[in-house]
């Protein structure tokens, strides 16, 4: 897992948007959607990047199956 510590007023600037990186918190892991197709300008499904969606994900059709698939960044802390 990557060093890089976010807090959720961090996490906000990697919203997918003007150029910015989409990073996604899970669980207290940051993702990087950037680079995810579904994930394009930082929004899938109604879901915006730069949030802590570990609410969202158990009720996604794909639940966390797709997450070892997915490049970690760092960690969420409060």
């Amino acid at each position: 897992m990557a060093d890089k510590e976010f807090t959720l007023d961090e996490l906000k600037q990697y919203d997918g948007q003007n150029g910015n990186k989409a990073y996604v918190a899970i669980d207290g892991v940051v993702y990087d959607m950037t680079d995810v197709e579904p994930w394009k300008g930082g929004k899938h499904h109604g879901n915006v990047a730069g949030q802590d969606l570990s609410e969202v994900i158990p009720h996604a059709p794909h639940k966390k199956s797709v997450l070892p698939k997915l490049p970690v960044v760092g960690k969420l802390v409060k």
